[in-house]
């Protein structure tokens, strides 16, 4: 079965309220723990590439793993690249069989932005490869992509109709309040319930009601969308970790961004607690093991765990994949 793009998988996302996961990948036992997530809940995946996963994996690996994933399962799954900061590193993924790249103008002002976007659209739509573009800035740091909360800003409705029709983009990503990394808000920006707990800020939905209107029936992307789940946060802390008061997006929030005109959601800092959660909780469990594939195999398991869950409860994405398919075959 060979990689897809997203226009079909974005085209029923739509339709159905539902949002595709669009889960980071960084080596094998990502890869293997996410498809066989979405084998075994029959739900369409897109597999995405940042700078720091190229660098630390080399692209060509990365594409050869998403490819050894498609040789044993029937499911949709596009290879994207996540916040391509140029022409030069999009150009480089799209000759290396990416069939869908983001390029990331956020910090340009809004005319550069559209040039340089457009630049990268006329490239990808030559070789039948889909492009996602972004308008304001999430704050946060994940990987080389680092925006200070005063630097960070709304998305601006009145500016994407423009964008969008300027550029000839396939996807858009926006800000509405979601942020990168674990720590995705301080404290101060938060409110604490009755058991301590730190809740953050609710999502800016009337911006993306704004946006709908403005160009109702086209994909939008959130990206910065990990929840933070307190589950593996509390496994690594118990077990020598140090994340106090890390805090995401609440699941319930992305579930209703999935099902209006959201159709791609980003996660990766779920994943990384996840697969960190396991070779802490393994190492305290059996501090004599030296074999990675024993500990590794304990983090891959909880990722696996962990994109069920968000398959099911958050993206509403199980089950989608036949219906992909079909379109896709015509």
């Amino acid at each position: 079965m060979p990689l897809v793009g997203t226009k079909e998988m974005f085209k029923k996302a739509h339709e159905g309220g539902y949002a595709i996961g669009a889960f980071n990948v960084n080596n094998m036992e990502i890869v293997q723990g996410i498809t066989d997530a979405a084998a075994a809940l029959q739900s369409p995946v897109i597999l995405q590439c940042s700078a720091g996963a190229r660098k630390y994996a080399n692209s060509h690996y990365l594409v050869h793993l998403v490819k050894a994933a498609l040789e044993i399962s029937d499911i949709p799954i596009a290879l994207h690249l996540d916040h391509g900061a140029d022409f030069d590193i999009c150009k480089s993924c799209i000759d290396d069989g990416f069939t869908s790249v983001m390029f990331d103008g956020s910090h340009y002002d809004f005319k550069e932005n559209i040039a340089k976007t457009k630049e990268v659209v006329e490239y990808a739509h030559a070789h039948g490869v889909v492009v996602e573009a972004e308008l304001g800035k999430l704050a946060g740091i994940e990987d080389d992509v680092k925006v200070a909360a005063h630097d960070a800003a709304y998305t601006q409705p009145d500016e994407v109709e423009e964008f969008v029709k300027s550029t000839g983009v396939d996807s858009l990503a926006i800000a509405i309040g979601t942020s990168h990394g674990a720590f995705k808000f301080k404290p101060e920006q938060c409110t604490r319930n009755a058991d301590g707990v730190l809740v953050p800020p609710e999502l800016r939905f009337d911006i993306l009601e704004e946006i709908e209107k403005r160009i109702p029936g086209f994909p939008i992307v959130l990206h910065g969308a990990s929840s933070v789940i307190p589950k593996y946060v509390k496994i690594i802390n118990a077990n020598g970790g140090k994340l106090d008061d890390a805090v995401g997006i609440p699941e319930d929030q992305l579930r209703k961004a999935a099902k209006s005109a959201v159709c791609k959601i980003n996660i990766d800092s779920d994943l990384r607690l996840a697969m960190t959660a396991g070779i802490r909780e393994h190492f305290a469990a059996h501090p004599e093991h030296f074999d990675p594939r024993q500990y590794v195999a304990d983090g891959r398991t909880y990722i696996k765990e962990l994109v069920e869950h968000k398959i099911k409860e958050v993206l509403g994405s199980d089950g989608k994949a036949p219906e992909i398919m079909q379109l896709i075959k015509g």
